[in-house]
């Protein structure tokens, strides 16, 4: 039997607290995450260092910065790389949970969601009730765009997710994935994909003091017609990432109700869609 939901219609917190630590990304910092059950709806985070310091719930809002990661600015400080963690708990049903966090970085892991996945196991769920906050139909298509990329939401009785990506590498080339979302479809087609980069930015990007924690085992890394680190989980391992990337930025406005498709999409792009859904009319408000 499934230890995951059959679909997003209940909500759902963590059985169990439970812990990871390990690297930030691009701080390179050893950082710990506590996950912890709540009974507030939505993600709010706190510190291991200031346990005094105030809950505060994730929204969209709070982005700050969008390259090469989503980081937000919190009352207490700044929190980086979070789309990860978010995409697991979304992904699998989780919708209330406390982060108690020490460090300014979220740990990469294994540069996938799969290691939260499997820390979410170990404790398992509890299950609240229906979920209080069922984001409703959107009224309209949304639309963004940011030069030749795009991303929309279209208006949709389930979610659904797609991407395409296109980069020059022959490794990665074109690649296109979508899928019916449910927490097994995410554990088992999304959480695996690994986040990704490429050998000859290595150099430029340590020196603008990124990618301090990156490394072959927490990172796929194309050299033009092949990869330094194989094998890859899937064949089109990219473009999957790119839809755990997506639904983690999501995830800060709450799974949507919503078919949403990104074109050569960006945590900008991502980000900019959850704060226009979440500031969407339902159809319900709509003339």
């Amino acid at each position: 039997m499934s230890p995951w939901p059959s679909d997003y219609s209940q909500a759902h917190t963590l059985a169990a607290p439970v812990e990871r630590s390990g690297v930030g990304l691009h701080s390179g910092a050893h950082t710990r995450v506590r996950l912890e059950p709540s009974d507030r709806p939505g993600f709010q985070v706190g510190w291991l260092d200031r346990p005094s310091a105030p809950l505060q719930r994730l929204h969209p809002a709070q982005v700050c910065e969008t390259q090469l990661c989503t980081a937000l600015q919190l009352e207490q400080g700044r929190l980086a790389t979070v789309e990860h963690l978010l995409a697991a708990l979304a992904g699998v049903g989780i919708t209330a949970a406390t982060l108690l966090v020490e460090g300014e970085e979220i740990p990469l892991l294994d540069g996938s969601a799969q290691p939260w996945v499997e820390a979410i196991a170990e404790v398992g769920l509890q299950a609240l009730g229906e979920r209080p906050e069922a984001a409703p139909p959107l009224a309209a298509p949304i639309t963004l765009q940011q030069g030749q990329s795009f991303i929309t939401a279209l208006p949709s009785d389930r979610l659904r997710l797609g991407a395409a990506i296109e980069f020059p590498q022959a490794a990665i080339g074109r690649q296109l994935f979508s899928l019916e979302l449910t927490p097994t479809a995410f554990v088992e087609q999304i959480a695996p994909a690994r986040t990704f980069g490429f050998k000859e930015q290595v150099d430029q990007l340590l020196a603008a003091g990124l990618i301090k924690g990156g490394a072959l085992d927490n990172a796929l890394v194309c050299d033009g017609d092949t990869w330094l680190n194989p094998p890859l989980r899937f064949a089109d391992e990219p473009v999957r990432h790119k839809l755990l990337d997506l639904l983690g930025d999501l995830a800060l406005a709450g799974l949507p109700q919503a078919q949403v498709f990104a074109f050569r999409g960006s945590h900008g792009l991502h980000t900019a869609l959850a704060r226009s859904l979440a500031e969407a009319p339902s159809p319900a408000t709509v003339s």
